[in-house]
């Protein structure tokens, strides 16, 4: 049997201010504290997470970023990334045309969905990614239960 639903030609418009502020966010980077008058922009790297049997897992995306600035911290259900993306400024006598990469310093903070290991965490960082493994407490973990017959 087919499930009728009713069309909604402008679908959740409520919605549509938080996702076009997203875009442009994450366009433009997000704006700091503009009352310094410095007009800076900072800006998130973007974040994939999912779970496994045994794990969550963190992917950030870091292109332009090394290895050793940046630094990665768990404090209780709280994972912070921190680093920063330097502009390299190779270009001698040449004038810039247009820079739309946003450089500077990051920070991301991710409550973790359920309790971990945080003494077993392991980090990779490839191809511009940092892989983060966060073991689950073994009190989340699935078990099966043996059902026994009477």
């Amino acid at each position: 049997m087919i499930a009728i639903e009713r069309w909604r030609p402008f679908g959740s418009v409520a919605g549509w201010d938080s996702e076009v502020s997203r875009l442009f966010d994450g366009f433009f980077g997000k704006p700091t504290d503009m009352s310094a008058g410095n007009g800076e922009r900072t800006w998130a790297p973007a974040l994939d997470v999912y779970e496994t049997k045994d794990d969550i897992v963190l992917n950030f995306e870091l292109p332009g970023v090394r290895e050793k600035d940046v630094t990665l911290s768990i404090t209780g259900d709280l994972l912070t990334l921190k680093g920063e993306r330097t502009f390299d400024r190779d270009v001698k006598d040449d004038s810039y045309h247009q820079v739309e990469r946003v450089f500077g310093k990051f920070e991301r903070s991710v409550q973790l969905p359920m309790a971990v290991q945080p003494e077993k965490v392991r980090a990779t960082y490839r191809d511009g990614v940092l892989e983060v493994r966060l073991p689950k407490a073994e009190e989340v973990k699935p078990r099966e239960i043996k059902i026994d017959t009477v």
